[in-house]
């Protein structure tokens, strides 16, 4: 099934409002998952609707909730959210942070007791699009196993970081600290497809390629992307006094409580430290030359961080966006809850 943008956007907006959040907030949930599918990043777009109105009708996301903004230095902020929808309050935050920015020339914005704030380049991006580089990283329930191990206990723990260019280019690097992200398990799960088996590993801790038998996923370079899950965990779980680690809330079992993520938005603004023209003039040359850059054999060609999403978001223009049938009917259909399913988890199990 093929939409438009439009369309897609406008579904999601009313599928959030009848269950439960004012248009305000719907409309920038709404606005993430369409940024998402729309580069195709499918993991992260549409495939949640159903998830995040199951938890938003049984009181899991604050439909009215008490935002609080706490600056605590010159450069440096809290965002409390109350438990609200997480894309709105990142948005609301990575605002707050770019005002400070151009103030201070650095801003960091910790946000905490948000819910999951959906793909994090679409906040990054936010900054670059004002001359700003940014990075955002965020935590999320234990489901990766550490180096070595064989239970999990740190989340997929992603980061992202934007920056801008002389002309219309946009570098944005999003990325999970595991070899896939968990969205991509379910984008699988959801289409009935099987899985590289260097993504996850099953119960037994062997590796997997059917995405219903994953049990942990597996981090990135082993030793590396191991430690970098780390450090995001303690940057936007421990720094703000939120639960880290194993004891991050789970996105999938009980629907009904509240998350209590931690997230991190750090704001650069590069006219305190070089010239700015000069600053995205170079960033503009590299690009340049990356794309003159020879490509390794079966490559065609050498693509900057974002630009992929960028051509699909081009050829979804002239084609439609790619929907899975099962999420278009559900997201045209009056029905809210997944439990429908026999009262089963279908995304979970």
């Amino acid at each position: 099934m093929r939409v438009s943008k439009e369309e897609l956007f406008n579904l999601m907006k009313q599928k959030f409002m009848k269950a439960g959040l004012n248009e305000g907030a719907a409309h920038d949930v709404a606005d993430v998952l369409t940024y998402a599918d729309y580069r195709g990043i499918h993991s992260h777009g549409a495939v949640r609707v159903e998830y995040y109105s199951e938890r938003i009708a049984k009181g899991g996301i604050t439909t009215n909730p008490n935002y609080t903004f706490e600056q605590t230095g010159p450069a440096s902020a809290v965002f409390n959210g109350d438990n609200g929808p997480g894309h709105q309050i990142a948005k609301q935050a990575m605002e707050k942070a770019i005002e400070m920015a151009k103030k201070s020339g650095v801003a960091v914005v910790g946000m905490k007791n948000i819910s999951h704030s959906g793909a994090l380049g679409y906040f990054v991006e936010m900054a670059a699009e004002q001359d700003m580089v940014a990075l955002s990283m965020c935590q999320s329930d234990p489901m990766v196993v550490p180096f070595g191990g064989t239970e999990p206990y740190f989340g997929t723990n992603p980061i992202a970081y934007s920056a801008p260019s002389a002309d219309d280019r946009i570098i944005t690097f999003d990325m999970a600290t595991t070899v896939q992200a968990w969205g991509k398990i379910l984008d699988a799960r959801s289409k009935n497809a099987s899985i590289p088996d260097t993504w996850a590993v099953d119960a037994t801790g062997a590796p997997t390629t059917n995405a219903r038998d994953v049990h942990a996923l597996v981090p990135i370079a082993g030793p590396k992307g191991y430690g970098l899950m780390m450090m995001v965990d303690i940057l936007s779980g421990s720094l703000l006094g939120v639960p880290h680690g194993i004891h991050v809330s789970s996105m999938y079992q009980d629907l009904t409580k509240g998350r209590d993520l931690g997230q991190i938005h750090i704001v650069i603004n590069p006219a305190y430290f070089t010239d700015l023209n000069a600053f995205k003039l170079q960033i503009t040359t590299m690009l340049n030359e990356l794309k003159t850059q020879p490509a390794a054999e079966g490559y065609g060609e050498i693509y900057y961080p974002g630009e992929r999403g960028v051509l699909r978001s081009k050829e979804y223009d002239k084609e439609g966006i790619e929907i899975v049938d099962d999420i278009y009917n559900y997201l045209v259909s009056d029905d809210v809850h997944y439990d429908r399913y026999h009262g089963k988890n279908r995304f979970a199990e």
